[in-house]
């Protein structure tokens, strides 16, 4: 019989199989419904302060955690019943190929000139205001959710699940959410919202960067080069107003050869970012190319993911 760790390194592989196969749910999805638990909570101790925030934060994350380190202790001695529950949370928490049909979607809406039809498909990818925006913005809003997608929704929890087991998938997801949810610069998330957003960034540190060095390993896929693309997140990296967020978006910037960066608008504000990478904005080709590099590094990540868990005891 398999000792429980190499049944986690099999879960995550499965669980990653199943989603490059299947994708998201399209209903009763485990984490829309976290969110849903998560908003009525945030709604019933929100207070405009960051004491609020931590104790909101502390909850929502701890329960998921709790109910991961259960069924791996429950498991422990079942490696059957492991390879069950470490696929389950791995499928459930990872979203590649969500994330890649959607660039696709955007594509053909640009390569038909249905401004329209993308601008309404962005609300599945972030929070800009599309209103407003033409072809080459609304390719470089993609690229750039691709980017940082690819590590929220790929590298970061398989890295977490090979470290950590379910308790790690399930509890990066979970801070994850709690980040999108309420870690943004609005009126009511200020400081209620910072522990949220400070648990997300430093749960990405070493994900995101994990991210950039697989996307510029894997550049020629794209028609780029390790080269090139190593210098442009060199370079540019640091730039972004986010701890971690550059790390992805220059790296793919350089895979691409284009320019992300610039002015994005939100719901009620505005933020101006410095350019990252060289070269001309995104066209529709070049969503077609990111969800390319996205699948790829997806590919390596659970190769690397499933040799970590294999070579760890289980918790």
């Amino acid at each position: 019989m398999p000792p429980r760790w190499t049944a986690d390194a099999a879960g995550l592989v499965a669980g990653y199989l199943l989603d490059a196969a299947f994708g998201d749910p399209r209903r009763l999805h485990p984490v829309a419904g976290f969110g849903t638990a998560a908003g009525a909570l945030e709604r019933r101790v929100h207070r405009p302060h960051r004491r609020a925030g931590a104790v909101f934060t502390a909850v929502a994350v701890g329960v998921p955690v709790l109910a991961g380190l259960a069924a791996g202790r429950a498991t422990r001695n079942h490696p059957v019943a492991r390879f069950a529950v470490t696929t389950a949370a791995t499928w459930t928490v990872l979203g590649g190929r969500t994330l890649r049909r959607e660039a696709r979607v955007m594509a053909r809406h640009l390569e038909a000139g249905d401004l329209p039809a993308a601008r309404g498909r962005l609300g599945h990818l972030c929070g800009r205001d599309p209103s407003a925006l033409d072809e080459p913005e609304l390719a470089r809003a993609t690229v750039e959710s691709v980017a940082e997608n690819t590590s929220d929704a790929l590298v970061a929890p398989l890295f977490w699940g090979a470290l950590l087991g379910p308790a790690g998938l399930l509890g990066y997801r979970a801070a994850n959410t709690l980040d999108a949810m309420v870690g943004h610069r609005s009126e009511r998330y200020a400081r209620f919202g910072t522990p949220s957003a400070r648990l997300d960034d430093l749960l990405n540190l070493v994900p995101s960067r994990l991210t950039g060095l697989l996307t510029i390993a894997v550049s020629p896929i794209a028609g780029g080069t390790p080269g090139e693309t190593w210098r442009v997140w060199r370079r540019d990296r640091a730039d972004h107003p986010s701890p971690n967020a550059g790390q992805c978006e220059s790296a793919m910037a350089g895979a691409l050869g284009v320019r992300l960066g610039g002015r994005n608008v939100y719901f009620g504000r505005s933020e101006t970012r410095p350019f990252l990478g060289d070269g001309p904005k995104p066209s529709a080709k070049h969503l077609r190319r990111a969800a390319r590099v996205s699948g790829a590094v997806g590919a390596v990540a659970v190769t690397m993911a499933a040799a970590v868990a294999a070579a760890r005891r289980a918790w």
